[in-house]
């Protein structure tokens, strides 16, 4: 897809749904082309790309990828890059969470979890690296308040989420000074699918934050926004949208 070569172009992973779509969304109504990655959520992600491409023909291409395979994460970088010609942003919003009580833990999580969570984002940015240069691009590592406070639970997850904050450090000043790399750090935002939370539980997590209210997945994608349009002098943080937690 060659429609436009001329708007600046990024990949969003994990942009079937969620955080994703609406990173996507709100990065394409500012004139970005957008290729959204999916893995499961084929239909939601090409139903995504069918409206943006109504709004602006040849503006949006779907990618499926397992990020656990790293011959499909290769595949997503080319795909990325050869879809107009370009790559600006890459946001590794991608992740798998579910809970490893450690008397039950399993090295199969553990790869699984480390798969979407650390890995693709590393090698994606290798994949990427140049063209990003070449563009004076920058990635956005979606993280978790819970990388440095820890979740009862979830260690491999929380693991992983660290080792991206670790990742987001260290290539900000690998890649610079042509990249800048950076994290965002999201609060209570959506409740985790498939976990069933009550409303005492819910309402406990809201009212450790400063704010006492829950944040909403335009806030995540809004941040992102900032950090790739205006936080020019901005690498290596880890930007946390908790409302205060």
């Amino acid at each position: 897809m060659t429609t436009d070569s001329h708007s600046p172009v990024a990949l969003v992973t994990g942009a079937g749904v969620r955080l994703g779509a609406e990173t996507a969304s709100l990065l394409h109504a500012h004139g970005y082309n957008v290729v959204v990655h999916c893995h499961h959520s084929l239909k939601a992600a090409d139903d995504l790309c069918q409206s943006l491409n109504s709004q602006r023909e040849g503006s949006a291409q779907t990618c499926q990828a397992d990020l656990s395979d790293m011959k499909a994460v290769k595949a997503l970088a080319e795909t990325a890059i050869g879809a107009w010609g370009r790559l600006d942003v890459l946001v590794n919003n991608a992740s798998a969470f579910f809970p490893t009580p450690v008397e039950t833990v399993s090295e199969a999580q553990w790869e699984d979890l480390f798969a979407s969570n650390a890995k693709a984002p590393l090698f994606l940015a290798s994949h990427v690296a140049l063209v990003l240069k070449e563009q004076r691009g920058c990635i956005i590592n979606i993280t978790d308040l819970y990388a440095r406070r820890g979740l009862i639970n979830h260690s491999i997850y929380t693991m992983a989420k660290a080792a991206l904050e670790a990742m987001t450090r260290t290539l900000a000043r690998e890649l610079a000074p042509e990249v800048r790399v950076n994290a965002i750090a999201p609060g209570a935002i959506l409740w985790p699918p498939g976990q069933e939370l009550d409303e005492d539980k819910k309402q406990a997590i809201i009212e450790k934050s400063s704010l006492k209210k829950m944040g909403s997945p335009k806030d995540i994608a809004s941040a992102v926004l900032l950090l790739v349009e205006k936080g020019t002098y901005i690498t290596g943080q880890v930007l946390h949208v908790d409302g205060g937690r």
